[in-house]
């Protein structure tokens, strides 16, 4: 009887994006970057960032990132020159980037030191990168542990003395810019891209285009803010002449930027007497939000009108601070002490029972 002949089953032929190094050279690009293999690798890259809808901050970020780690050498390797580094074809770039040869650990061994919410973001922007060349991500090389940080936010203490400040403020775009920050929760980007021709002044709204995540939402004016909008554009106009465009320009009638902002905050920040650092667009922001909530707003009406894209972000600021929870359970303690004083009064006293109330004792003499 003849032995059965086994069949050995055949591997399934990978993918492209998990094929390895075969006689030094990269086998194959994924079939949208074959007809750009040639070309250098940056403008690409660009403009791949650009047909997924990241923001102008999200793409400066990525490249940052990824210079440190395009130019990582190996053992016996030359650093890369700034024309090579420009100049770099997608193909040649492709093999270099190979995640097996080691380049990869050894530029994620370098960032380690860096805080958590930074490494995490490095490696996102390296993630995006290692993927868009059609290569495979290494399992090994995972997210940092960031812990649970609750969003900063100033004292209402601190608050009254930044108020202040600004309103004393020699530039007299600050007592606007902090007003405008606490009334709509908006964004430091948001705030240099607001135009005029965006601000609905007899709906006290504006439009806000183009936001994080390249999304459109309206924003709410408060009547104060309304009233110092007015009183800025006088101001406005003699720093330019255009009745439309940038709402917010500086001395040399060009668009603010935000480190120009920070830098107003950094000021501001000193005048106020707070330490350095703690005053920030965002920390306004969180304000923003967290008023709302002690106000009783719902987390939906809070998600709009700060511009999340899901709920999950704005379900941080029910993780209310120390100083509010001292204020709420000072609050709470004094309404029961209320509440007992108020019983004591209204119950009938027996003349056989000495009361420690002061209460009692004002209403039995």
């Amino acid at each position: 009887m003849r032995e059965r002949e086994t069949r050995t089953p055949q591997p399934k032929a990978a993918r492209p994006s998990q094929r390895r190094l075969v006689e030094d050279r990269v086998l194959q690009l994924p079939a949208r970057l074959i007809h750009l293999r040639h070309l250098p690798w940056i403008g690409c890259y660009e403009r791949q960032l650009q047909a997924e809808n990241k923001s102008v901050n999200t793409q400066k970020s990525y490249f940052y990132g990824l210079r440190h780690l395009v130019e990582t050498p190996l053992p016996r390797e030359q650093i890369l020159d700034e024309a090579t580094y420009s100049s770099i074809s997608i193909e040649d770039l492709a093999e270099r980037m190979e995640p097996m040869n080691g380049r990869l650990d050894l530029w994620a061994h370098s960032i380690a030191g860096l805080r958590p919410t930074t490494y995490n973001a490095r490696l996102a922007a390296a993630r995006h990168f290692i993927r868009w060349l059609g290569l495979t991500w290494p399992d090994h090389l995972q997210r940092a542990r960031t812990g649970k940080r609750l969003p900063r936010t100033l004292t209402r203490r601190e608050l009254t003395s930044v108020l202040e400040a600004a309103t004393l403020s020699e530039n007299p775009a600050t007592s606007l810019m902090v007003t405008m920050m606490l009334d709509t929760g908006m964004r430091v980007s948001e705030i240099c891209g607001l135009n005029l021709e965006d601000i609905d002044f007899d709906d006290a709204s504006a439009r806000i285009l183009g936001g994080k995540g390249d999304k459109d939402r309206m924003v709410l004016f408060t009547q104060r803010t309304i009233e110092r909008l007015i009183a800025w554009l006088p101001i406005r106009g003699l720093l330019t002449e255009e009745e439309t465009g940038p709402c917010f320009i500086n001395r040399r009638g060009r668009r603010v930027q935000p480190r120009g902002v920070q830098r107003m905050m950094d000021a501001l920040a000193v005048e106020s007497g707070l330490p350095k650092g703690k005053l920030t667009p965002h920390v306004l922001r969180h304000n923003f939000a967290t008023g709302l909530l002690e106000r009783g707003a719902d987390l939906v009406t809070i998600q709009r009108l700060m511009g999340h894209a899901t709920i999950a972000t704005t379900r941080v600021y029910l993780e209310i601070s120390d100083q509010t929870l001292r204020e709420v359970y000072h609050r709470a303690q004094a309404l029961r002490e209320n509440m007992d004083e108020e019983h004591l009064v209204s119950e009938p006293l027996e003349e056989t029972t000495p009361s420690t109330s002061s209460s009692g004792i004002e209403q039995r003499s």
